[in-house]
């Protein structure tokens, strides 16, 4: 797995998310107006223009939307890494995260691949949400 040089900063929009990472939780932002999660996290709903915003767990499930494998590590990532698969992940509760596919070889991520969370421990307690391929129903 992977090693981040420097854990991400929080902002204050996403101070609950991280909070929750914690416990190794995946939370959404939800609009209690009109009733969709959002992403990333914001003041206000895209969709309605509502601003009454709370937190809610997600399944922590999904299906790959789209993939991309990358030879050479990113900002922030150990020169020693290999390849890596990062994905857009379409959740249940309708919002699309990017996120690394651990757990397999980065070439057997395919569009369509179900996928669950799993979660790389950052040096600060919190957890960094990744998805690996969902075991067969």
């Amino acid at each position: 797995m992977t090693t981040l040089l420097e854990p991400p900063a929080p902002s204050e929009g996403s101070e609950a998310f991280w909070a929750a990472t914690r416990e190794r939780r995946l939370d959404l932002p939800w609009c209690t107006a009109c009733g969709r999660a959002l992403w990333f996290p914001r003041e206000v709903c895209p969709a309605c223009l509502g601003s009454a915003i709370e937190w809610r767990p997600a399944a922590g499930t999904g299906v790959v939307h789209a993939v991309s494998v990358h030879h050479k590590p990113g900002p922030g990532r150990d020169p020693a890494d290999g390849p890596y698969a990062v994905a857009l992940v379409d959740l249940p509760e309708g919002v699309r995260l990017m996120a690394n596919v651990v757990g397999c070889p980065p070439g057997d991520v395919t569009v369509g691949t179900p996928v669950q969370v799993a979660w790389q421990a950052l040096g600060d307690g919190r957890n960094l949400p990744q998805f690996t391929p969902a075991a067969p129903a």
